[in-house]
């Protein structure tokens, strides 16, 4: 369906709204995750105004639309990267996460992290980029690993490879009552 709509978007420009209404929450969410709410605004917006401009150049093999914009969510996160690393480093050291001081977390999420939150920042701090993206939008952005590979270009098969290499590191790194679920 969202690759029809992309499609009718190059006749009727207005069409593209439709996609915006129904993936711009997810969006807005993982990028809250990796760079904050007051990033994620713009990251968000900018992720859309990039797919309306570069939406006659999308190709249906590559995936479902919905990857397609996480891809170019995480294009756009990856020129945050410095900022992000340092912001997990101060969450490290200071104990409290500087990115999700917001009143949208659910309780269950902050007792959580409220736990883990330096320990696992820490660690998120340290893996490649390339590792760390396949985590967190398999954990943060709620892809399937075909929808990662879609949005980052790369085979399923090394999505897979990176996102276990993470969960292993991270495992290691945490107490074992915290390891991550492997759904």
């Amino acid at each position: 369906m969202d690759q029809q709509i992309l499609h009718r978007s190059l006749r009727q420009p207005d069409q593209f709204a439709e996609l915006f209404a129904r993936h711009f929450a997810d969006l807005h969410r993982y990028a809250a995750r990796r760079l904050g709410d007051a990033a994620a605004d713009d990251i968000a917006a900018e992720t859309f105004l990039a797919a309306f401009r570069q939406r006659d150049r999308y190709a249906a093999d590559r995936g479902p639309v919905r990857g397609w914009l996480f891809g170019i969510a995480a294009n756009l996160i990856g020129r945050h990267r410095r900022a992000e690393v340092r912001a997990l480093r101060t969450w490290a050291r200071a104990g409290t996460d500087p990115l999700t001081e917001c009143h949208s977390e659910q309780v269950a999420d902050r007792v959580s992290a409220g736990a883990l939150g330096p320990r696992l920042a820490g660690v998120l701090a340290r893996l490649s980029p390339g590792d760390r993206e396949v985590l967190l939008l398999v954990a943060w952005g709620e892809l399937s690993y075909d929808e990662v590979a879609a949005a980052l270009g790369i085979p399923p098969g090394t999505v897979a490879s990176r996102l276990n290499r993470a969960r292993r590191k991270v495992r290691a790194a945490l107490p074992a009552k915290h390891a991550l679920d492997e759904e």
